[in-house]
């Protein structure tokens, strides 16, 4: 249902909303009223005059002074080639990723860590597979990963219930190996943030796993191997 609000929301393209006043406020009471399920983080002017930056999330829309439309789209800056709002995305992503917390995903982390990724993954994806059988070369990189669930066919899915037992499992890292691995694994339920990993993934519009996204909020959609992964880190480190 989440989901479905969410689309909605992306998809409102001249949408008539009743406010009088140009202003941050005047357009929170604008979208509380006509979209209530949705959760506004910020209203601030965008780059454009007239034009304001919405934060819903991890999304990102544009809003008319007046209050009247709701605009989906990316904003670019021409001169300078640079897109504004993947920019403003990848801080969204990045806060939404630290406000989840490491309390509420399955860490593997080396002795020395340089660089921090989190992964949304399916245990029965095969190239989720081949990353963590992989995972050694990821720590010899000094690269941490934090793995997020996101199993591609659903909730009541085999595989979200595998995730769900992995998570349930008195060693997680172990149980996910095990899993991972094509293993049987003894069926648990208990309290979880395996929902909360794929509403997250949804907000990231995850299409495939696995999908990385660094500790900036920037995305890699699929396998990487961990020296070239490396390499995209510490490029991205270096820039200011």
């Amino acid at each position: 249902m989440k989901k479905i609000i969410k689309i909605a929301a992306l998809s409102l393209l001249g949408l008539t909303l009743p406010v009088a006043h140009a202003d941050e406020n005047a357009i929170r009471q604008a979208l509380a009223k006509s979209m209530p399920a949705v959760k506004v983080e910020s209203v601030k002017p965008s780059q454009i005059k007239g034009l304001y930056e919405v934060v819903v999330g991890a999304d990102i829309f544009y809003a008319s002074e007046d209050g009247k439309y709701l605009i989906q789209g990316r904003l670019i800056d021409i001169e300078s080639r640079t897109d504004l709002t993947e920019e403003k995305l990848s801080a969204a992503r990045k806060q939404a990723i630290d406000k989840l917390g490491q309390d509420k995903m399955i860490v593997f982390k080396p002795k020395k860590s340089k660089y921090t990724v989190t992964v949304f993954t399916d245990i029965d994806c095969g190239y989720c597979r081949k990353l963590h059988s992989e995972l050694d070369q990821y720590m010899a990189e000094g690269i941490t990963i934090q793995y997020l669930f996101f199993p591609r066919a659903g909730k009541g899915s085999e595989s979200y219930d595998k995730a769900v037992s992995v998570w349930c499992a008195d060693d997680r890292k172990a149980a996910l190996t095990a899993a991972k691995k094509g293993e049987a694994l003894a069926a648990k339920t208990c309290n979880n943030p395996v929902d909360e990993h794929m509403q997250l993934g949804a907000a990231f519009d995850v299409k495939g796993t696995p999908m990385i996204v660094t500790e900036k909020g920037s995305i890699y959609p699929g396998y990487l191997p961990a020296k070239q992964l490396a390499e995209a880190l510490a490029d991205e480190k270096a820039q200011k």
